[in-house]
């Protein structure tokens, strides 16, 4: 990711054990990013994330039974393309993140590395294996 997206400037999160695993602080540490733990019971601190696994949670895992990673890989991989691309964001106006980053751009000829990347997406044959 970080040869796609660029090292984070930080990573925040909460204190669940997913996140305070020594794989994981051992890597941030080598990649010199640093960690911000958010305060128990806080969620609102972190609130960009918990409002994207509220829609994953939703609109993805509570409405399909998985078997096994395959179908998980090619569902969350359509799910992802369909949030970042094609989906309307009440925080950008109902516009697509695509929309939002093209009128920034038109606008101040540049925007946020967190917007869509203005380019259309490769979007793969929805039988081939996605990668997260």
């Amino acid at each position: 990711m970080i040869r796609v997206y660029g090292k984070p400037g930080c990573i925040v999160s909460d204190n669940g054990s997913e996140f305070t695993s020594r794989a994981i602080l051992k890597w941030a540490d080598e990649n010199e990013v640093p960690w911000h733990y958010i305060d128990p019971g806080k969620p609102q601190q972190n609130a960009f994330i918990e409002s994207f696994n509220g829609s994953l949670r939703d609109e993805l895992l509570n409405e399909e039974i998985f078997d096994s990673l395959a179908p998980i890989s090619r569902q969350s991989g359509q799910w992802r393309y369909d949030y970042n691309t094609v989906r309307p964001h009440s925080s950008l106006a109902n516009q697509t993140p695509q929309q939002a980053r093209r009128a920034l751009e038109k606008f101040e000829s540049s925007a946020p590395g967190a917007l869509a990347p203005d380019r259309e997406p490769e979007y793969p044959n929805p039988t081939s294996r996605l990668s997260l």
